[in-house]
């Protein structure tokens, strides 16, 4: 055969047109949706869900589920739906033969987040942007950009250390000059100041829980503020009187 250039020619010429068929073919299948080839059967959400509704995942994801199995844009739908104000986090992933997987990580609510409504703080202390879908009472937190993170932590802390008076913290304030505030359940204030080497912010808070059954008993009645940033005392502001002093031991 090797002494036969036209038959090598031949055999040649039929490679070549048999490559150019199977080019032809896969251009077909994977360029041409319509045919139904692989088709996409299945959209499913592995994973239970409790603040994003079924509409939005369908309006989020219609325009980008056209096509069939193969061709639909996994990382597209990713990108999505991490656009949806509850998703923290997305996955997404192609189910032999016919299905597309999601899984979502929603956020979970936590506080609210500064004084305009619909910023909420996540249990990871991230700030997200989202309308509560069910009546929550949640506590309120304020601080410098950047320490979402650390006035959670705090509003936890304080939270643990107010249980014994039965109290709870319904705003936790940190100012631009890393100063602590505290609104009570009850609307009290408590003014705790800077964080100080000799008198940590949690002394001075545990000092507020050990007095607080007395705070009521003198004529004055109950206080509407409390200031604990002395170092072995408080000060207390009563509605109509600027206020008065009270001096303790640790």
């Amino acid at each position: 055969m090797w002494h036969k250039p036209h038959l090598l020619t031949a055999i040649s010429d039929l490679l070549f047109l048999a490559g150019a068929a199977a080019l032809l073919v896969a251009a077909i299948v994977w360029g041409t949706p319509r045919l139904r080839l692989f088709p996409l059967n299945e959209v499913r959400v592995v994973n239970e869900l409790r603040e994003i509704q079924r509409s939005e995942l369908e309006q989020s994801l219609a325009e980008l589920l056209r096509g069939n199995f193969m061709t639909v844009d996994i990382e597209a739908l990713r990108q999505a739906l991490q656009q949806l104000p509850w998703v923290r986090r997305a996955e997404v992933w192609r189910k032999w033969p016919g299905r597309i997987e999601l899984r979502i990580e929603e956020h979970q609510a936590a506080a609210h987040w500064g004084d305009e409504s619909g910023q909420l703080v996540n249990t990871y202390g991230e700030i997200f942007a989202a309308s509560l879908t069910r009546e929550q009472s949640l506590p309120r937190l304020n601080g410098p950009a950047g320490s979402s993170g650390d006035v959670l932590r705090r509003y936890a802390e304080f939270a643990h250390v107010l249980r014994p008076s039965g109290r709870a913290p319904a705003q936790v304030s940190l100012s631009q000059r890393l100063a602590w505030l505290l609104k009570l359940d009850d609307g009290m204030l408590i003014e705790l100041g800077r964080e100080q080497a000799k008198a940590p912010i949690r002394m001075r808070l545990q000092r507020f829980v050990d007095y607080y059954p007395t705070l009521s008993e003198g004529r004055r009645g109950r206080p509407i503020a409390v200031d604990m940033r002395y170092p072995n005392g408080f000060a207390l502001r009563f509605p109509a009187a600027g206020g008065q002093e009270v001096k303790g031991k640790k």
